[in-house]
Formats: structure tokens, C-alpha cells, sequence
């Protein structure tokens, strides 16, 4: 088994339920493991949760640590700038605060970004170095 690999990201939600909304504003759809304290979603080939920040923080061994967000931007690529408009004209309707609209950026490609409720930040983008798979995965080139 490779040690490059992730399986499952969580993301520390201040309240859940309101995460669970927004997410499922998105059109994003729970799976059947989700609990009343955490909410799951299947992804290309891993899942992502969303778990109260002070659970979090008792789970991660430190309790009562403040979690932060923003750090770290999670990215959904695209096969178009259009693409790109339309899904982060989607993130806005959902709910989600605008952080940069989408343009053509330094690298030759189009992206903007947006945060969830919590601060939580999401890049929409168009690489055109990197062609999509099928399903909408990712693959780097060779």
C-alpha cells in the first residue's frame, strides 16, 4: 500500500446541521454511514466529514483547542471556465462567501476561490495541463 495517499478529510464545522444544509445545498449527498455527530460523503476514491470543531478537538487527543480554518484549500478542477463559473455561481447560491471570482490566473489557467460557513476555502478551477478523467478525477500527467 502507498503511504501518498489520503483517504478521508474532515473538516471542524462550528455547527453541523448548518454545514449539513449547505453542503447538501450544493447537491452533495450523505452517505449512508453519517451519524447525528458526523456527516460523510463519498468522493473520487475518498470521503470527505464534517465533525463538530470541539469533537474534533477531543478526538485529536487536545481538548478544548481552538481549530482554525483557512489554511488549507481544498480544489475542485473542472474541464471548463464555464464549468468554473457555473459551479462557483452555485457555491455563492449555496450560501458560501466569495473570495475571489474566477479569471485567468499567471499559470495559464481560469480559477476563484470560496469559503463554506466556517471559513473552510475552495478553489474552482480549470487547469488546461491537466486533462479530467472520466468521472471528473484527476490524474497528473506523466
Amino acid at each position: 500500500m502507498t503511504p501518498q495517499r489520503v483517504t478521508l478529510i474532515t473538516l471542524g464545522v462550528a455547527d453541523l446541521t448548518a454545514a449539513r444544509a449547505f453542503y447538501a445545498r450544493l447537491g452533495w449527498q450523505e452517505h449512508g454511514e453519517s451519524q447525528e455527530g458526523v456527516a460523510f460523503f463519498q468522493i473520487n476514491g475518498l470521503a470527505l466529514a464534517l465533525f463538530g470543531r470541539e469533537a474534533l478537538a477531543a478526538d485529536q487527543g487536545r481538548p478544548g483547542a481552538a481549530l482554525g480554518s483557512g489554511a488549507v484549500t481544498l480544489a475542485q478542477n473542472f474541464a471548463t471556465e464555464a464549468e468554473v463559473d457555473a459551479a462557483y455561481a452555485a457555491a455563492l447560491a449555496a450560501g458560501a462567501t466569495a473570495l475571489k471570482a474566477p479569471e485567468g490566473v499567471f499559470w495559464g489557467g481560469y480559477s476563484g476561490y470560496w469559503a463554506d460557513a466556517d471559513g473552510h476555502v475552495w478553489e474552482v478551477a480549470m487547469n488546461p495541463f491537466w486533462p479530467l478523467n472520466a468521472d471528473g478525477s484527476l490524474t497528473l500527467p506523466e
